[in-house]
C-alpha cells in the first residue's frame, strides 16, 4: 500500500484504498455498462428531444484502476478508480463548459433506501447540455476522447439516463399527457 500518496487514498467515494479493495467479490461487476452503444444513441437521437438535457450518471468505481486498455495513461503507482475517475473529470471540464455543458450536482452513493440490498452505486451526477446536439458534439470531441481512458479505467459500472424536464404539460410514455405545472405535475383527479 505504500505506493499510493495521501490525496490519492483521500476521496469523497472511498476514504481508503483498504476499503475499496476489501468490498465482496459480490459488489463487483464483470461486465458493466461503460459506453454508448449505436443503438441506444439511435433511440436517443430518435427520442427528438428540443432544448435542454439533463444526464443522470450513475457510477461504480473499481477498487484499483485498471488501465490496461490504455497503459499510454497509466500513473506510476496504482491508484484507486474513484482517483482515476478525478483525473478524467480534469481532463473533461475544460471540453463541457465549452460546449456549453456544466456539472449540476455530484455526490456519494451507498446503499438504496428503496432498492436491492446488495446493489450500490459509488457516485451519482448531473450534467447538465443546452441540447442533444451540444452533447453529441462534446462527446465526439477528439481532445476530449484523449481522456476516456481514464474513464474507462476507473469505471466497473455505469448508467447514463438522458432527462427532459417535465413542463406544464407533459407527456410521459405510457402515461398520456400531464396536465398541471411544476416539475412533477399531478392530475387534479389523482390529489
Amino acid at each position: 500500500m505504500e505506493y499510493f500518496t495521501q490525496t490519492e487514498l483521500i476521496d469523497p467515494f472511498y476514504p481508503d484504498i483498504k476499503t475499496a479493495m476489501n468490498r465482496p467479490t459480490s459488489e463487483r461487476v464483470d461486465q458493466g455498462y461503460l459506453e454508448v452503444t449505436q443503438e441506444a444513441g439511435i433511440a436517443l437521437m430518435k427520442r427528438a428531444i428540443s432544448g435542454p438535457v439533463v444526464m443522470l450518471n450513475l457510477l461504480r468505481f473499481r477498487a484499483v484502476a485498471d488501465y490496461s486498455a490504455t497503459p499510454g495513461l497509466a500513473p506510476a503507482h496504482p491508484i484507486s478508480g474513484a482517483a482515476a475517475y478525478r483525473r478524467y473529470m480534469e481532463l473533461t471540464l475544460p471540453h463541457l463548459r465549452a460546449s456549453g455543458g456544466e456539472v449540476m450536482f455530484l455526490g456519494a452513493g451507498g446503499p438504496f433506501l428503496i432498492g436491492p440490498a446488495d446493489a450500490r452505486w459509488d457516485a451519482a451526477m448531473l450534467v447538465r447540455q443546452r441540447s442533444v446536439a451540444d452533447f453529441v458534439a462534446f462527446a465526439s470531441n477528439e481532445e476530449y476522447g484523449t481522456g476516456l481512458g481514464h474513464r474507462l479505467a476507473a469505471l466497473e459500472d455505469s448508467r447514463l439516463l438522458p432527462l427532459v424536464e417535465a413542463k406544464e404539460a407533459c407527456v410521459i410514455p405510457g402515461a398520456g399527457a400531464w396536465p398541471g405545472a411544476g416539475p412533477w405535475p399531478i392530475p387534479a383527479s389523482d390529489r
